[in-house]
C-alpha cells in the first residue's frame, strides 16, 4: 500500500510539472522523492538497475537532466565532481561533508531577501538561488575528536 502511495506521489509529481510519465520516469521520481542521499545518475541506476534490467544509464541521465529543467528535481554542484539530484523541491540549504562527502539538507538562513521588483529594477529575473555549505559533519567531527 505505502508502495502504491509513493508511486501515485511519483505520477502526480510529474504530471504536476508537464512531464510525461513512463515506467522509467515514475520509478525514477520515486526514487528521488525516497531518497535523501542526493544521489548521483550513477547511483539512481545502480539503485534501479537489477529491478529494471531494461533501464539504460543514458536513460537515466537524460531522465534527470528532464526532470531539473521541468522543475521536477534539483541539481546540485555543490561538488565540483560529481552532479547530485534532490527530488525534495522545497526551499532549503545543503551541507556537504569535507570528508566523507555526505550531503545534507538544512534549513535555509534567515538572511534578508531583496524583493523580485528590486531585481527587476535591474533588469534580472532570478529562476534559482542555491545555499551550499561545506565543512565537517557531526559524525566526521565527533570522529576526529576522539582521534585527538
Amino acid at each position: 500500500m505505502l508502495v502504491e502511495v509513493l508511486q501515485n506521489r511519483a505520477l502526480e509529481k510529474l504530471q504536476e510539472c508537464g512531464i510525461k510519465p513512463s515506467v522509467q520516469r515514475i520509478a525514477i521520481m520515486d526514487y528521488l522523492l525516497k531518497s535523501y542521499s542526493h544521489p548521483t545518475a550513477e547511483d539512481v541506476y545502480a539503485a534501479l538497475h537489477e529491478e529494471m534490467p531494461t533501464l539504460s544509464r543514458t536513460t537515466v541521465y537524460n531522465t534527470l537532466r528532464l526532470f531539473a529543467e521541468q522543475g521536477a528535481a534539483r541539481m546540485l554542484t555543490i561538488d565540483e565532481r560529481k552532479v547530485c539530484f534532490d527530488g525534495q523541491m522545497h526551499p532549503h540549504a545543503h551541507f556537504q561533508c569535507r570528508r566523507c562527502g555526505r550531503l545534507y539538507d538544512m534549513p535555509l538562513p534567515d538572511l534578508p531577501h531583496l524583493s523580485e521588483q528590486e531585481f527587476r529594477a535591474d533588469g534580472h529575473t532570478i529562476e534559482e538561488i542555491h545555499y551550499y555549505y561545506k565543512g565537517l559533519c557531526r559524525m566526521c567531527r565527533t570522529s576526529e575528536e576522539k582521534n585527538d
